[in-house]
């Protein structure tokens, strides 16, 4: 790629194009999909450049097309196609090593993906108001558990238990000067003092989340879209994707962040103290300090019930471009809830004759209540989502609408994995025999017993998926034996490609995968949670009972100790790897392609939304290209582009967007977010979008495991959706084809000839449609 230099592709001072314009200038804007690539792949051409655009995302062209729109005659437009260019984004997931911390932040990724899941609902406005304030309290829970963990790990199991043990303090030296016995009594050997030291890896951890959050949102939220005046959708059934300040969310994210971070720093406060006011509290306990304690506990409720109260305000407002930030709210949240830790630790270092460190601190009444709230929480999102979805519903919704309260009861179930795994293995290191310490509470043992059971089910499950794959390969190696008509058996050969088919359609599985999961999730925690009220390990509880009970409790609490330990093991490993390989961090940025294109509507600390920086971008380069040349535009989206293009298309304005084609390939916009997001991608929305750009065609394979049709009603279909493709492009060795002819699934739709057939047809249709516009203003200052 030649050095990164701005070109502006017109002759002329006022921007606009030269009078050979006119003749039928045409652009191909390619954006590519999941895992990235490369200027140069995507133009077959070695040589590019940029055109506009930084070093995280850029559009780019061929060095010889770089100027085409003032040479037209020897452009390639005038060799009888458009010119190409590609829009490159994949730098916006997948970047330098520090993206390797996001593996932290699956979990509010997915309670993420949870809001924007909802059913599609009319003039139900206080019930959508109400499901997204359930997963905005579901994702505040998983903040106050990540951090809880935390706590869990420094304050009670290392400054607590361990600090507090002769045996383990003794082996572990670094602890010394917290120990009593060890440090003779060091002034830091004092409980309360060993809690405030602790605190500081939770507190740390804390400000760690409001960094990346803060970095993020600067650098995406803040990107501005295009202003422009709303559109009304209910005539329409247009889809929110369409508001002005959808892609636009920084207010919203500053608020909740401010909200998250004062939650994880009240959670560390009342980690700390909470035994300091139990052992005040006492019969005869320091009046002072009991009236000290009391003081704080109630400013800690006051504060955790004014968070509370912020993150059930309003959310969003998408229908113009929201400037304002609450700077009052955003700034002094968190130092308010920074004031009350300080507070606090000076409150629980005070000198207390008598006070030792003993047992637990009360970690499982913490995970107890946490988990609880979470399951509650869970199922009145199930019910909202029931409501919405009965009210209109949709065939092809994923779970019949309750897509999104089983992603967020995984979202709930990754926090306690991680949170139970992390606990089980710090435990383990500090006491690897189990008998010195008292360990991490009952609860997240419960937890961690279930794993062996939900893996059984995990394993039938996919068993039966396996079974049900095997007989569509049979049924599918007739289906190829008919696509192939004229070409010699090879038994080989149609079975690889019938498995391929197959296994495609086990995209089509997921909703029961997820539905199978997160149901014996939910029963599964429930049960945990009442075993833990006995104050007992599976094991333990299991005692004195049939000896097929006690030996399968002992098993399942054995094995799913060893599983979440080593689950935890291999989260550290990739993230270990990924920071040091960018194979691996391409790896990661692949799962952030399909996660992150939503904003961070239900938690600030989820991974940044890639789509406010890309859309935008896409916006600005069709508007001020169609309004300076007049020309034709095919936008050309694969993958997880064909969704950035839709949702650029529905950002610009109802003139620009009737200038424009699409073209779609490998395209999930019905198979995975018309049925995952009806809301937002339903049949109504894609209708919109067919009948507001100037035409649409769609292509698919029967291998590819992502893209499919895009199922328009009536007699909309057939006008988007061109009949599947074949996969491969030869059955046999052909004069085109010598050598046998690769199963392209998802990839490298260029290659069929089909591609530039439709291409083409898309600029011949487009070409009486479109006339030449003059800008009479500044494109940057007015909507185009």
């Amino acid at each position: 790629m030649e050095p990164a230099q701005e070109r502006v592709p017109t002759d002329r001072a006022d921007g606009r194009g030269s009078p050979t314009d006119e003749a039928g200038t045409a652009l191909e804007l390619l954006v590519h999909g999941v895992g990235g690539t490369t200027p140069e792949q995507m133009l077959d051409d070695p040589r590019t450049v940029r055109i506009t655009g930084d070093e995280v995302a850029a559009v780019f062209r061929r060095a010889d097309d770089a100027d085409a729109e003032s040479q037209p005659a020897q452009s390639a437009d005038r060799r009888g196609r458009p010119v190409p260019e590609a829009y490159v984004w994949c730098n916006l997931t997948s970047g330098n090593g520090s993206r390797a911390l996001w593996l932290l932040l699956l979990p509010f990724m997915v309670v993420n993906l949870a809001h924007w899941m909802r059913p599609t609902a009319r003039g139900r406005l206080r019930t959508v108001r109400l499901y997204g304030l359930l997963v905005r309290l579901t994702g505040l829970t998983l903040t106050v558990l990540l951090v809880a963990a935390a706590c869990e790990v420094a304050l009670d199991l290392a400054a607590w238990q361990c600090a507090g043990t002769r045996a383990c303090a003794e082996r572990h030296s670094w602890l010394g000067f917290l120990s009593p016995v060890v440090s003779e009594g060091g002034w830091w050997s004092r409980p309360g003092r060993r809690l405030v030291v602790a605190a500081l890896v939770p507190a740390v951890l804390t400000a760690l989340l409001w960094y990346l959050s803060h970095r993020t949102w600067s650098a995406y939220e803040s990107q501005e879209p295009m202003s422009r005046a709303a559109e009304p959708e209910e005539e329409t059934g247009r889809t929110a994707l369409s508001r002005p300040g959808f892609w636009y969310g920084r207010r919203l994210v500053a608020r909740l962040r401010a909200a998250h971070t004062a939650a994880g720093l009240l959670t560390v406060t009342a980690a700390v103290g909470t035994s300091a006011a139990r052992f005040d509290h006492r019969p005869g306990g320091p009046v002072l300090l009991d009236v000290l304690g009391r003081l704080l506990e109630t400013a800690l409720v006051v504060a955790a019930a004014g968070v509370v109260w912020v993150v059930c305000r309003r959310g969003r407002s998408e229908h113009r471009l929201d400037r304002e930030l609450d700077r009052h709210l955003v700034r002094r949240l968190p130092l308010a809830a920074v004031a009350l830790l300080v507070l606090t630790a000076v409150y629980a270092g005070w000198e207390r004759p008598g006070w030792e460190s003993a047992g637990r601190l009360p970690g499982n009444l913490t995970f107890g209540g946490i988990t609880l709230v979470q399951g509650l929480l869970v199922i009145a999102l199930g019910g909202v989502a029931h409501v919405l979805h009965r009210a209109h519903p949709d065939p092809r919704a994923a779970m019949r609408g309750l897509g999104g309260p089983a992603v967020a009861m995984l979202a709930c179930a990754l926090g306690g994995v991680m949170s139970g795994g992390v606990s089980q293995r710090v435990a383990d290191w500090l006491d690897g025999t189990g008998t010195d310490i008292p360990g991490p509470p009952v609860l997240l043992t419960w937890q961690a017993s279930v794993i062996p059971p939900l893996l059984v089910v995990l394993l039938a499950l996919f068993g039966w998926l396996a079974w049900r794959t095997w007989l569509l390969r049979r049924l599918e190696m007739a289906a190829v034996e008919r696509d192939y008509p004229d070409e010699p058996l090879d038994t080989t050969r149609t079975r690889r490609i019938a498995r391929t088919r197959a296994m495609a359609t086990l995209t089509d599985r997921a909703p029961l995968l997820v539905a199978v999961v997160s149901a014996t999730t939910l029963l599964l925690g429930a049960a945990a949670l009442v075993g833990a009220t006995t104050d007992k390990t599976p094991g333990e509880a299991a005692r004195h009972t049939y000896a097929v009970v006690e030996s399968a409790a002992e098993t399942a609490q054995a094995l799913g100790s060893w599983l979440i330990g080593l689950g935890f093991i291999l989260f550290v490993t990739w993230g270990r790897r990924a920071y040091k390989d960018p194979s691996a961090r391409r790896t990661i940025g692949i799962l952030w392609d399909v996660g992150t294109f939503w904003p961070r509507a239900a938690h600030p600390f989820a991974p940044p939304c890639y789509a406010e920086r890309a859309v935008p971008d896409l916006t600005w380069r069709m508007a001020t290209w169609t309004r300076a040349t007049g020309g034709r535009l095919v936008l050309s989206g694969h993958s997880q582009g064909s969704v950035l293009a839709a949702a650029a298309a529905w950002q610009l304005t109802p003139a620009v967007r009737k200038r424009v084609a699409l073209l779609t390939y490998g395209c999930p916009l019905e198979r995975l977010y018309g049925r995952w997001f009806p809301a937002h991608f339903g049949s109504a929305a894609l209708s919109a979008l067919h009948r507001d750009v100037d035409c649409w065609r769609n292509l698919y394979r029967p291998t590819d495991p992502i893209g499919g049709p895009v199922r328009l009603p009536g007699d909309c279909g057939p006008e988007v959706d061109r009949e599947a493709l074949k996969d491969p492009l030869a059955y046999g060795r052909t004069a085109r084809h010598p050598l046998p002819a690769p199963i392209l699934g998802h990839s490298d739709y260029q290659a069929d000839p089909v591609f530039a057939e439709e291409r083409e047809r898309l600029l011949g249709r487009l070409r009486p449609e479109v006339p030449v516009q003059r800008p009479q203003a500044d494109p940057g200052r007015s909507s185009p």
